[in-house]
Order: C-alpha cells, then structure tokens, then sequence
C-alpha cells in the first residue's frame, strides 16, 4: 500500500477512470478544468496517479503554439510531477501498483542500442519526440473527453507524460521508481528542469572544481545549471539576464558576478571576457534565442571554451556561427534531460539527495504552490516572470 492517502484496492485495475484534467483545446486559450476518461494502461505502460505537477516553460511554448507542426489539440499539456502507479499493463515488470514514480520525457528501454551505449541517453524508441502525441504501442490516445457538441473526441498526449490530469498513462520506460520516503512535491521537480540543468553541469559539460562559468538566462534550468556548478565547486559563475530580479535568487544557486545583458553598454561577450580573463571555460546557453546562443559561444576561452545548448529554440534560424571558428578550439553540443539516463540513474540521484551526499536546494526553485484548479493563474505567473516553478497539489 503507497502512503500519500493513495492505496490501489484493485477496484480500478483494468477499468477507464474518469477524473480531472485541464484540457487545452487551443492555442492560447486558457486550460478548461474538465471531466476526462482515462483509458487503462495497454502492454508495456502504467496508470498513474498524479499528485503534484509543475509548469515549465516548454508547457508554455506548445500552448502558445509557437511552433505551427506541433501543434495538436485538444491536448493534455504538463511534463514535470510525481505520482503514484495505480495500475500496469501486459509485460511491465520493473513497476507495481503503489510504486512511487517521476514521470520523464525522454524514456529509456534499457534494452536498445542507445540505452546499451554510455555515449547517450537517448533511447531509439522512447526518446523525447516533440512531435509526437499518442501513444508507442498503438499510436492511440488514452484520454477522451466530450467535446461542446456531446461528442467523445481523443485528447492528446505530450512529451511522453501529460501530467495536467489527476491520471495519467505512460510507456513504462518513462516511468522512474524512486524513494518512497522522498517528498514528491520535490522530486516532481527532476522530471525536468532540475534534472536538465544540474545533469548539463555534471554529465554534458563535466564541470570541474575552480573553473568559470557562464549561464544565459536564469530561468529555472539556468539556476539549476548554477546549482549544479556550485556543487561542482566552479569558482566564477556568472549569470547573464535581461530581468535583475533574477539576480537575488541566483545568489541562493551559486552565481557569484551578475551580467545584465541590456545595461552592460557593450557586448556581452566582452563584459565576460573582461571578467575572466579571456572567456569562460563552459557556457550554457538557455534562453532559446539564437543572438543569445552567439554571445554564449563566443564568451568561451579560445583552445578548450565548451558551449553547451539547453534552449528550446522555435526560430527557422541556424547555428549562429562559421564552421571555422570551430579552429580556435571552442566546442559547442546539444543537452537532453542533462545527459542523464532517468529509469536507471535518477533513483541513485535521489537516494543521495535523501542521504545528504548530494544536496540541491530544491526549495530554492519553488516560488509558489497552489491547488491544481488554480493552473491558469499558475500559466500566468510564469508568462510573467514571476515564478520558477509553482507546485500545483491534485
């Protein structure tokens, strides 16, 4: 039986749920909190109960629909929570009900070529797929709900996970057994944005003790890059922003010189190589602007500088950059899910973060906590600015 209030009496195995969700049935339009089905989980997938769910910007990018291909609606947004397992489907072994569980975007087989390969964390099958909307087995959808015209209509799924429902279907390689004694109104936070950032300093740039560091935007996962060097023990961290309030909370994450990349009067590139003698030895650009992606590469040192891209980038636009100055010995690489390989490497994570051998300020990311009928407001408050991350309760 699983604490948190939840036990699973079998009542509901093999059955539809019907429960809460906040349908987006358009881009832009607000979230309608509504009565959706939530089919049971087919071969190789898990139902969850999901018990704390937070909103990132990525939610914010597809429900504003800033890139016309990826739309599709109605459509259940939400990737970053924690919940439950109420029920499995046909072949899952490694999960049972009442498992306590991060759902991830960026799954992991542990079976494939990639899975098998320590030069990746992708997974040939359930890698992160913006694109994608339904489900691996079947292509289908878990979620319907009765439209205004009193037809039932599939809803769509998102980056794997859909975590704005109080129920929700995953592939079981997107599904990561943790801790039960961990808080999950923490943990659903490495469902994304504290794994991305802390995983982009250790794993991606492997950041060293006494080195320099540049991160270009101090949203969520650039705060958590600053934790992630902090802890690494980088002597110079600097975090660049248009926003100087988000120079206080930065403090609280690590960052020790503050670049305000709209009053610096020159390019801020410069200011950087001024302030480090030459250039950062890592950068980590995400802002997903394409300019900002050219001042983060060129902040790095000549010979050995690391560039390392976290933003979700909409534009058309290409690489800012000539392939020859790729000579001077910067080097620039992608990061997902900050290289880690979430079913067989979150857990460890975890237990240390429990055990006190690694310690992340997850509190210092949680701006505001609300009940889950109040998500719009919560939409709002990031749009604005004037969160990290609020933990919505279901």
């Amino acid at each position: 039986m699983a604490t948190n209030g939840y036990s699973n009496g079998g009542s509901t195995k093999g059955k539809p749920i019907k429960c809460k969700a906040a349908v987006a049935w358009g881009p832009g339009e607000p979230l309608v909190m509504q009565e959706v089905e939530v089919a049971p989980p087919a071969r190789m997938e898990v139902r969850v109960k999901v018990l704390y769910t937070s909103i990132c910007h990525t939610d914010l990018s597809f429900w504003r629909g800033e890139n016309e291909r990826q739309r599709r609606f109605p459509r259940i947004f939400g990737h970053e929570a924690a919940g439950v397992v109420e029920s499995v489907g046909e072949g899952v072994e490694d999960l049972a009900p009442g498992d306590h569980v991060v759902p991830i975007f960026n799954g992991e087989c542990g079976t494939c070529a990639y899975c098998h390969s320590s030069a990746t964390n992708l997974c040939g099958t359930y890698r992160v797929d913006a694109f994608k909307s339904t489900m691996v087995s079947d292509n289908g959808t878990r979620f319907s709900v009765v439209n205004t015209s009193g037809d039932t209509v599939p809803v769509y799924h998102f980056l794997n996970t859909s975590t704005f429902a109080e129920y929700t279907v995953l592939d079981a390689a997107c599904a990561v057994k943790i801790n039960p004694a961990a808080p999950l109104e923490k943990m659903c936070l490495l469902s994304c944005g504290i794994s991305t950032g802390v995983g982009a300093a250790w794993n991606t740039a492997n950041v060293s003790k006494g080195s320099t560091v540049a991160i270009f935007g101090l949203g969520a996962v650039g705060l958590a890059v600053g934790e992630g060097a902090r802890i690494r023990g980088a002597s110079q961290i600097i975090g660049v922003d248009i926003n100087p309030e988000k120079f206080a909370k930065g403090k609280e994450m690590g960052i020790t010189d503050f670049v305000n990349s709209k009053a610096c009067g020159k390019p801020v590139h410069e200011v950087i190589r001024e302030l480090t003698d030459g250039g950062v030895d890592y950068s980590f650009e995400c802002s997903g602007n394409v300019d900002v992606l050219r001042e983060a590469f060129v902040s790095t040192h000549d010979g050995w500088g690391l560039t390392v891209v976290l933003g979700i980038h909409p534009t058309p636009r290409m690489m800012p950059l000539h392939p020859m100055e790729l000579f001077d010995g910067r080097r620039i690489t992608g990061c997902t899910f900050g290289d880690f390989k979430g079913k067989s490497q979150l857990p460890l994570l975890v237990d240390q973060c429990m055990q006190g051998e690694v310690k992340i300020n997850f509190d210092g990311f949680i701006t505001h906590e609300m009940p889950f009928s109040e998500i719009n407001e919560a939409f709002r408050l990031l749009e604005e600015g004037k969160s990290l991350r609020c933990v919505l309760r279901l």
